[in-house]
């Protein structure tokens, strides 16, 4: 059953430009449509070749941000099952959440953060507002895709009301007012929740399969340890530890599931939401783990810092991407023909528009595309191709 407060595309807010003709494209309604689009979008191809914990993996089992994504997605439609929400609305929002991403992850942003410093700067949850509204544009008669003002909102306020918007999210909210100050749709929490459960868990299962986390270790967190003790207690008869390993994993993935799914209801119920309009007007998050549950997750988040994230071999890789997308980024700058002929076709003329058109088009490189692009405009590059 769907619940009252789940959000309804017949009753959705609507797109920034009416469309007509949309009964020749199937029987799908706004969010289901909102969905498809996401996943025809180039941009949502090229994640498949941009990084989510490793540069360029050769191994063909590492996650990239495209499996990230639809892992996301599957953890975001069982949430939004359970809790009677829009499940269409949670799906497109869990895919289209990391399609600002730029290559390289979080070392990619702080590259191209530094190089837009005097133009605003750069933030990949904004640059997903920019890429959907307006690089994204398949259709003749505007930019973007024109997606619902419900999902736009879902994707800008996932995490939570924008009190200080940067230039991009201004940008896109000034186009489309997205009431930033106020929290999102049941469905854009539960996506926001689904995006942390996917990575801390899939992220165990990547560092484990490439040797630099150690379970032995991982058992120092008390939610891995009760997790591996259980799977253990089950499967006592098993020899093979990549079974159990694996196990393991999704048991954390089923424990926290569950814990949102009660903790939800246990909020929703207690601050008495009727509506989606009784959602965003509740003041605080209704949808995320219990405070036992919250305390694990982040003790599991500081151990992955320490030991994967913020690992020598992976410091010392993110240096790297960063340091080539900064030298790419002064090429681009410093001579614009090099720039592909449509993006230089399209170049402003005056600041800061034509530094954030340049970052545009970083921002929209695979990691291997950076990395070709490099050698080509700048010279030889030291950057690892994988794992």
């Amino acid at each position: 059953m769907i619940a009252l407060y789940a959000a309804d595309p017949a009753a959705s807010r609507g797109r920034l430009h009416e469309e007509a003709g949309g009964e020749t494209r199937g029987p799908r309604n706004a969010f289901q449509r909102d969905r498809d689009r996401i996943i025809h979008a180039i941009a949502f191809r090229r994640l498949r070749h941009k990084t989510q914990v490793f540069v360029a993996p050769d191994g063909d089992h590492f996650r990239v941000r495209l499996t990230h994504s639809l892992e996301v997605a599957q953890i975001g439609r069982t949430i939004a099952r359970a809790l009677g929400l829009d499940e269409d609305l949670t799906e497109a929002l869990c895919l289209a959440h990391d399609i600002g991403h730029p290559p390289f992850g979080h070392a990619g942003e702080d590259a191209l953060k530094a190089a837009t410093m005097a133009a605003g700067g750069f933030d990949h949850n904004a640059h997903t507002l920019r890429i959907l509204t307006r690089l994204e544009s398949p259709y003749p008669r505007w930019d973007g895709l024109n997606l619902t003002w419900d999902m736009l909102e879902g994707l800008a306020k996932h995490n939570g009301p924008v009190r200080h918007p940067g230039w991009a999210l201004a940008e896109a909210d000034a186009a489309f007012p997205l009431e930033l100050g106020s929290w999102p749709s049941l469905e854009a929490q539960v996506a926001a929740i689904a995006d942390d459960i996917a990575y801390d868990n899939h992220d165990i299962d990547d560092g484990l399969r490439a040797g630099l986390l150690d379970l032995e270790a991982l058992c120092t967190v008390p939610l891995v340890a009760d997790r591996w003790r259980a799977v253990t207690a089950r499967h006592p008869d098993c020899i093979q530890p990549d079974r159990l390993r694996r196990e393991l994993v999704r048991d954390q993935i089923g424990v926290m599931v569950n814990d949102v799914i009660e903790e939800s209801r246990r909020r929703i119920a207690e601050s008495g939401v009727e509506t989606v309009a009784d959602v965003r007007a509740a003041g605080r998050q209704l949808a995320g783990f219990s405070a036992a549950m919250a305390a694990d997750e982040r003790a599991l988040k500081r151990f992955m810092y320490a030991t994967l994230y913020h690992s020598p071999s992976q410091l010392e890789v993110a240096q790297a991407a960063r340091a080539l997308l900064a030298r790419l980024f002064e090429a681009y700058v410093a001579e614009p023909a090099l720039l592909p002929e449509e993006w230089r076709a399209t170049l402003p003329d005056h600041e800061p528009d034509r530094t954030r058109h340049i970052a545009d088009f970083i921002a929209g490189m695979t990691d291997r595309y950076a990395i070709a692009r490099h050698r080509e405009v700048v010279g030889p590059v030291a950057m690892p191709e994988g794992f």
